[in-house]
């Protein structure tokens, strides 16, 4: 079985340092765009992915407040994949690569969708981030093969949906786990 890190950690290291060039912040003053940048922490010189996702986590109780039960919590992540396909496109038409590393709707999206089947607890939150991330910079299969297949805003969204997947089986199974030790 390949090893995904290095090859991928690598590539993005590349990818930021000098495949792409960093957006301007006056693309902020577009909506789309300030959608797609995840309200400019896509703008992070560093990890862009992770601060978009610390940005998600840090917008969840807010979102939690809004939206009272988890089917409208649900609704509103539909809606937000739908506007994201969208924003992703539009932006990466506009940055001239089609997944650009400011793109971070998707890991804001994606990671509302683990949180809002995470067990309450900071510690179980701060674990569906970190396997969120885990699996969103590995991206094994299938992951890495919607990533490469789709090359327009369904694929920037659609690859972090697979992570936000994974990430949940990972943290059902902890979950299953840590319930079977503590005998509950």
């Amino acid at each position: 079985m390949p090893c995904y890190y290095p090859g991928t950690l690598l590539h993005s290291l590349f990818k930021l340092a000098i495949m792409e060039p960093r957006p301007s912040p006056r693309l902020l003053f577009h909506p789309v765009h300030l959608i797609s940048l995840g309200f400019g922490s896509g703008l992070s010189p560093f990890a862009p992915g992770t601060a978009g996702t610390l940005a998600a986590w840090l917008l969840y109780p807010l979102l939690c407040a809004l939206l009272p039960n988890t089917a409208a919590f649900l609704a509103f992540l539909l809606v937000c994949f739908v506007v994201g396909i969208f924003a992703a496109h539009y932006t990466g038409k506009a940055l001239g690569v089609p997944d650009h590393g400011a793109i971070v709707w998707d890991e804001m999206v994606a990671m509302w969708l683990v949180l809002v089947f995470t067990p309450s607890g900071l510690i179980w939150q701060a674990i569906a981030v970190a396997l969120f991330r885990l699996f969103d910079i590995l991206k094994p299969p299938p992951i890495r093969q919607a990533d490469n297949r789709f090359k327009n805003g369904f694929g920037v969204m659609l690859d972090d949906l697979l992570a936000a997947a994974y990430a949940l089986l990972t943290l059902a199974v902890l979950v299953r786990l840590h319930a079977f030790g503590t005998g509950a």
